[in-house]
């Protein structure tokens, strides 16, 4: 208990907010490498979860992705340091390898539960393949791939500590230094942080899956709808 005190008593200190090495500056950075990690990981997974769930071809490559979970970071990051040397393009690797898979699964997922015979009725009617795609098929796993973003959005922020292993980056290196120091004020403290960044990242990606839910829901079914009507 003393040492949690200690911690709280760390966190309450303004001097340790401050500064390059503050913990405003390293949470900025923190969030900013967790923003980059999961821009560049939909910017891969999105288009090709979309075309393997629109297509069915390429299956295998959502399991073998799905295996790399599995994979230890820390691992990956070790040999990236090495390859790569120090920096912040080791752990930009080796987090991207961890966030691809949940972005990949939930795209595949999401397209390829759409209803076949909505499908079948919007190529019926005339519509392109792009069409069926952007009126049909990614209003309903909307859902689905905002769950993926979430989640690899929560992954990423609990192991971006790790770019600390490589780089003067981020609050990992509260962590660290907390642990080299025997500062363990510092560690915990540093750990309190990135639980509370998780848990008020995970609070608005909730309120914006709700919302985006609600509004594609209602197209969906506009379109549902315009379809009947169309047969």
């Amino acid at each position: 208990m003393s040492i949690f005190l200690e911690a709280l008593s760390w966190l309450a200190t303004p001097a340790n907010w401050l500064g390059e090495s503050g913990i405003l500056t390293r949470s900025a950075e923190h969030l900013g490498l967790t923003f980059l990690i999961v821009v560049l990981a939909s910017l891969v997974a999105l288009p090709l979860g979309t075309v393997i769930g629109h297509t069915g071809r390429g299956r295998w490559l959502v399991s073998a992705t799905g295996a790399a979970r599995a994979v230890p970071t820390l691992g990956v990051l070790t040999l990236a340091g090495l390859w790569l040397g120090i920096g912040l393009a080791a752990p930009t690797l080796a987090l991207l390898v961890l966030a691809i898979p949940p972005l990949l699964s939930a795209t595949y997922s999401g397209i390829a539960s759409t209803p076949r015979p909505t499908v079948d009725a919007a190529r019926a009617i005339g519509l392109t393949e792009p069409q069926i795609l952007a009126q049909v098929e990614f209003p309903h796993a909307v859902g689905l791939i905002a769950a993926g973003v979430r989640s690899a959005t929560l992954q990423v922020i609990a192991t971006t500590t790790l770019a600390a292993y490589t780089a003067n980056y981020g609050l990992g290196r509260f962590l660290y230094t907390g642990l080299k120091t025997r500062d363990y004020a510092q560690m915990i403290g540093g750990a309190i942080v990135v639980v509370a960044l998780a848990l008020a990242t995970d609070a608005l990606l909730a309120l914006i899956a709700r919302r985006l839910r609600t509004r594609t829901h209602s197209f969906a079914d506009e379109e549902k709808n315009s379809l009947k009507e169309s047969l």
